[in-house]
């Protein structure tokens, strides 16, 4: 049984306190009954800012995202939400590394599927860096939270073993675009990780007038939608979207945002997170609308 109220779906307890942001009055972010969400909480009005692949598109950091370069940059900035992806490699050990090939970050080529981690160690992401395993990330970052992609179908298995092993149960939340992979997770796990929505899940909340029928078809399952803000001509984030999300006790972070006018908007809307590559960018609007999130 996961601590978020899967005993009685749709009674998820939801925060109508609101806090102006300097800009807008906007509601409170849902109380998700996750330590990882709930954290938000701590200071009114601030939201998740998540450093995707450590800010990919930093000028600092170019060609060299999902590295250990990239996260400490993300880090020194004050980011205490990264953002990865994982695939297992033949010998089961999690890489955090975007696509299914070496071949277009690195100087080798390959599956990742098919190469143990002694081949994969000889990789460079721009002829520099290393591939980072999961377990020298939570290392390293003992005092970070990771949002992590289930990126291949044998990824599920050793990371929620490495979890358990590094009791890092409040320190992870765990998303793929495969239903299959996250309900994998959800049983090895025991709803004791948050997890977000599939895109299918994430139509529930957005198509249905009832939150709590949203919650019911999703299993009650689900701790957050992370989206898009568009999806092809569909405007994905609206404010009724974020009402319904709130009212299921779910929280909404959309990605990835990388220019602030529309970073606004969607904070004007009420979201609970952003995904941004400019890692720069996204602090500056959060400082100037107060919304911010002291990790000091």
């Amino acid at each position: 049984m996961s601590p978020r109220f899967h005993s009685s779906i749709g009674q998820v307890p939801v925060n109508t306190a609101v806090v102006s942001s300097g800009r807008t009055t906007r509601p409170l972010s849902p109380q998700t009954g996750y330590r990882y969400l709930d954290a938000v909480l701590d200071q009114p009005g601030s939201v998740l800012a998540f450093a995707h692949r450590g800010g990919a598109h930093h000028p600092d950091v170019l060609g060299a995202e999902n590295t250990l370069h990239a996260f400490k940059h993300a880090v020194a900035l004050g980011y205490h939400y990264l953002e990865t992806d994982v695939h297992a490699t033949k010998d089961g050990v999690l890489v955090a590394f975007h696509d299914a090939v070496l071949d277009r970050m690195t100087d080798h080529s390959g599956a990742l599927a098919d190469l143990t981690t002694t081949d994969i160690a000889q990789a460079r992401i721009g002829g520099v860096y290393e591939l980072p395993t999961m377990a020298s990330l939570f290392e390293e970052f003992p005092a970070c939270r990771f949002n992590i992609d289930l990126k291949s179908p044998d990824a599920g298995e050793p990371l929620a073993a490495l979890i358990k092993v590094m009791n890092a149960w409040d320190r992870v939340l765990v998303g793929s675009f495969s239903r299959t992979r996250l309900q994998e997770f959800r049983k090895l796990t025991g709803g004791r990780v948050p997890t977000s929505a599939t895109p299918i899940d994430g139509v529930l909340y957005r198509g249905l007038p009832v939150p709590r029928l949203a919650t019911i078809l999703t299993g009650g399952r689900v701790a957050a939608l992370q989206v898009p803000h568009y999806r092809g001509p569909i405007n994905v984030i609206t404010r009724g979207f974020v009402r319904r999300a709130h009212a299921a006790g779910v929280h909404v972070h959309v990605w990835t945002v990388d220019e602030a006018p529309e970073m606004h908007e969607l904070l004007d809307l009420g979201v609970d997170g952003l995904f941004t590559d400019r890692t720069d960018v996204l602090k500056d609007v959060l400082v100037e609308r107060g919304q911010w999130r002291d990790h000091a």
